[in-house]
């Protein structure tokens, strides 16, 4: 990753790098979005092919072949908008930015982030140490019914995952639904802190090995975006000591095309995912490390150390 965001950055001219560079303790580092809008960072209309190829490079250290696939296709279906009559800048498949904070070390203290319509994805590096939240894809449609990619669901495996086991649940008398109306948005929003949410729908204490299983499979299927070093610790953690601690939560319907949300919350994550809009085919999903977003639990122990 170091490597990468050096390569990157050597490849700016004065003006692209005057863009792209913060300082590490920028308050613009905690300042993410998932709408259209202008971004801080150097943008990707404004890099050269093989400059474009380098940031793709830096993307592809921290998220998986899948989650590279999936932003991929994410930046595509902006094209798809603007074929349909969206605003041109608006609906730009280039309307991303890439900003670096601090300076690439391998011992130091740094960060980065990918970020544009339905894509923000940040990672915080403290030496070896690498924290990819918070993590948000979304997708607008979410399926596309007609065309050449008539049938590309980018969040469908997530979303077919946790509708079957809201499903089965229902059937074995465990139901996690908490309100047949679902929220219209993920209920941590575009806070720079998430706040963790009520206790509702089914808690994992209350599942059985099976049951367990498929939710750990749901987790596991969200965190497959992101390089297993990266995320590998947490799901471990999540796994072993959190099983029991975790609560499953859906509102809405459960129909394929009938609007829905659900959660998965324990000790210190939250997992949302919301299909409501465009009748029920515009998802936004989000990860969130209720402690340590933008590594900020890391940094506190770094400092605390350090000092």
């Amino acid at each position: 990753m170091t490597g990468a965001a050096k390569v990157f950055l050597a490849s700016l001219d004065e003006t692209q790098s005057k863009a792209a560079r913060f300082e590490f303790k920028n308050a613009e580092r905690e300042n993410w979005h998932f709408i259209p809008m202008d971004r801080e960072g150097v943008r990707f209309d404004s890099l050269k092919p093989h400059q474009q190829h380098l940031a793709f490079g830096l993307l592809g250290t921290g998220l998986s072949q899948k989650g590279l696939l999936t932003a991929t296709q994410i930046m595509t279906l902006e094209q798809i908008l603007r074929d349909r009559g969206g605003d041109p800048e608006v609906r730009n498949t280039e309307k991303y930015s890439i900003a670096i904070f601090g300076e690439p070390s391998e011992s130091g203290v740094w960060g980065w982030r990918f970020e544009g319509h339905h894509l923000s994805l940040n990672f915080s590096i403290l030496g070896d140490k690498v924290v990819g939240m918070p993590a948000f894809f979304g997708t607008n449609p979410a399926e596309l019914r007609e065309g050449p990619l008539k049938g590309l669901r980018p969040l469908g495996e997530i979303e077919d995952a946790a509708r079957s086991l809201a499903g089965e649940l229902m059937k074995a008398g465990k139901s996690p639904v908490f309100s047949m109306e679902a929220p219209k948005e993920i209920l941590t929003a575009q806070d720079s802190k998430a706040s963790a949410q009520k206790v509702e729908g089914i808690t994992s204490d209350k599942l059985n090995g099976e049951e367990i299983k498929k939710l750990l499979g749901l987790i596991q299927t969200v965190a497959e975006f992101q390089r297993k070093e990266l995320i590998n610790e947490a799901l471990h953690m999540i796994s072993t000591t959190q099983r029991k601690k975790l609560h499953f939560a859906w509102a809405g319907s459960l129909e394929r095309n009938g609007g829905h949300y659900f959660r998965i919350q324990g000790v210190d994550f939250i997992i949302e995912y919301a299909n409501t809009q465009n009748d029920a085919n515009h998802a936004h999903l989000v990860w969130r490390d209720l402690k340590n977003d933008f590594a900020r639990d890391a940094l506190k122990k770094h400092y605390e150390e350090g000092h």
